[in-house]
């Protein structure tokens, strides 16, 4: 059968076959099929800026029009060459899975195709279709376990050319895992607070990563999360006044902004309810935090996720650069999602 277990994925994706033309890339981890779906495209050798070599197609349109798949395999470069055609956002739809079977029967020359597709249990059609075929692969991507853990440590900390010790990776590696998205989003955050020094030591680690679930911290950004200002402002003060460092605050709204994500993923590509999506959520959202959650994904998007989390991290470097200024830095950030989150409230 043409499928890789999911340990087998690293080395496939290092020396990858040519003759599997058709690659599909799936599994609950969206962090890690985003991340191999990348070193896929790279593998090829296009370049993936060459709107003429590359082109990027969502699951949905090709779900309307399965013509459109075959009929973009099969165009001849304007340049001459190979071709990528990369797919994104693949689950359960049927138009895709039979544009795909045609493809497989008579594979396409000069073209590559990559499906980039959220947990296709045993037997959904796109994955049964690929597995049985000769000209295809299908590559799974499950949760790190200590060993992919270790790896992405490994490649994080070598790129920002810093070092650990050894209680401190096993720290580390307890606080990892689940999905490669939020294990990069802690390293790099990790990275950040480490700025300037040569060695991640215990209490980095336990500053940065560690479990900062503290009542009043949680309290804080549940605020932010719905857009509830006043409460905000009242904690943040209450926080601030007791001589807590802004720095954990903003440990605790990367953390719980990573999990919505998370959960807004499922709603947005695995086509979950709201409520589906939090009652299935690993870890668990404690029962009385439920309708918190979501309520904040009814006022989350998936690309305004990615933009909170991207100036968490400026705000992170920006407060530890101008330690005097951390306290207004942090506050003007976290106010900004506040207003954000009350203004989608309203639009509702």
């Amino acid at each position: 059968m043409a499928q890789k277990k999911s340990h087998e994925v690293d080395a496939f994706l290092n020396r990858p076959d040519r003759s599997s033309v058709i690659v599909l890339i799936y599994g609950p981890d969206k962090g890690l099929v985003s991340e191999r779906a990348a070193a896929f495209a790279r593998s090829t050798g296009l370049a993936l800026d060459d709107p003429f070599a590359v082109i990027r197609l969502e699951a949905d349109d090709i779900d309307s029009d399965p013509a459109r798949l075959s009929d973009e395999a099969r165009t001849i470069s304007m340049f001459g060459g190979e071709r990528l055609i990369w797919v994104r956002n693949a689950a359960g739809q049927k138009g895709l899975a039979e544009a795909v079977k045609l493809l497989t029967a008579e594979p396409p020359t000069d073209t590559h195709i990559l499906i980039e597709a959220g947990d296709l249990k045993k037997g959904a059609a796109l994955r049964t279709i690929v597995e049985g075929a000769s000209a295809a692969m299908a590559l799974p991507c499950y949760s790190d376990d200590s060993r992919g853990i270790d790896a992405v440590i490994d490649d994080v900390l070598s790129r920002e050319k810093l070092q650990i010790t050894l209680d401190a990776r096993q720290m580390l590696r307890d606080s990892l895992g689940g999905d490669r998205l939020a294990t990069r989003g802690e390293l790099e955050k990790l990275c950040l607070y480490a700025h300037g020094r040569d060695r991640i030591t215990v209490d980095d680690v336990r500053e940065a990563v560690g479990d900062v679930s503290a009542l009043s911290h949680d309290e804080i950004v549940d605020a932010i999360l719905v857009g509830d200002i006043p409460r905000f402002s009242t904690a943040f003060d209450r926080v601030v006044k007791s001589g807590s460092p802004p720095f954990l605050i903003l440990n605790t709204a990367m953390r719980q902004f990573q999990q919505i994500q998370i959960l807004r993923y499922a709603v947005e590509q695995e086509r979950k309810t709201i409520a589906a999506a939090v009652a299935s959520a690993r870890p668990p959202v404690f029962f009385n935090r439920r309708k918190l959650v979501e309520n904040a994904l009814g006022r989350w998007s998936g690309d305004s996720l990615i933009r909170v989390l991207e100036r968490l991290q400026k705000a992170v470097l920006e407060s530890r650069k101008n330690a005097v200024l951390a306290v207004p830095i942090v506050r003007q950030t976290l106010l900004a999602f506040a207003v954000e989150a009350a203004r989608a409230g309203r639009s509702r």
